[in-house]
């Protein structure tokens, strides 16, 4: 792959360790590190697959989860004396998160009230704005998200069509058309649907990566009605103009 996506909102490794802790409803002071460090290792290696920006940050942190895993594993009779008291190996870990639980947890009440203050004055806009405040709650899907939703799709494709050697070029530039033209006809589309007339791997990866580069140029939104739930791709029809030419038209190697 020749086309990197760096999202300007990108979450870092403790978004992914709370989003898994809350998938897999652990209670945070008692994290089943195990599980969680599995499941961490297969988003990191989506990531890769994808060929998404990675910081350093998530590589630091599966080695952390990897030394508390192995730490947990020792039997008590191996550690040497001194450690026999030593607090729970993943107890610096939990502190960390419950400290950035809090940040996330006030910024997004900060956000909350600019919301309800921009419904005070709100500004002039079109009735077809995608944010529809009659269509009930609902909860903007992370990129963890949309990488857990992706990954079930590449499971149902047969090995077969994995294996299978493309003659056809796609790339994301193409996808991207494509994708926004989808919009225009339908303003709201299922996740899945998406996806539906893609035939192989290199296919799949090459629509997804046009999603996040409409999701990146705010052309898109993408939401979910419960937490993990089913995810909807919105259009945001107030947002069409030169960002997605100029995209489009400065992306020469999004050959996948």
């Amino acid at each position: 792959m020749t086309y990197k996506v760096k999202l300007d909102v990108f979450e870092g490794p403790l978004d992914l360790l709370l989003y898994l802790i809350k998938k897999e409803e652990a209670d945070i002071f008692d994290i089943p590190i195990s599980k969680i460090t599995e499941q961490y290792l297969h988003y990191l290696e989506y990531m890769e697959l994808l060929d998404l920006h990675i910081a350093g940050e998530f590589i630091v942190m599966a080695a952390t989860l990897m030394h508390i895993k192995s730490r947990l594993l020792l039997p008590p009779d191996e550690q040497p004396p001194e450690e026999v008291e030593e607090e729970d190996p993943r107890a610096e870990l939990v502190r960390r998160l419950i400290e950035y639980k809090k940040f996330k947890e006030a910024a997004g009440e900060l956000s909350e009230l600019e919301r309800r203050r921009s419904m005070v004055f709100p500004r002039s806009v079109d009735e077809t704005q995608y944010i529809d405040q009659t269509e009930g709650p609902y909860f903007e899907a992370s990129i963890f998200d949309l990488i857990n939703a992706f990954s079930t799709i590449l499971k149902s494709v047969s090995r077969e069509a994995f294996l299978e050697v493309v003659k056809d070029e796609f790339t994301v530039e193409e996808k991207v058309h494509e994708l926004f033209h989808m919009l225009v006809e339908q303003p709201v589309i299922n996740f899945k649907d998406i996806f539906k007339k893609s035939r192989s791997k290199i296919e799949l990866i090459a629509t997804f990566l046009a999603l996040l580069e409409l999701i990146r140029l705010k052309e898109v939104m993408v939401r979910q009605h419960n937490i993990f739930g089913e995810i909807e791709v919105v259009r945001n029809p107030n947002n069409i103009g030169p960002k997605l030419k100029a995209a489009v038209e400065g992306t020469p190697n999004g050959t996948v």
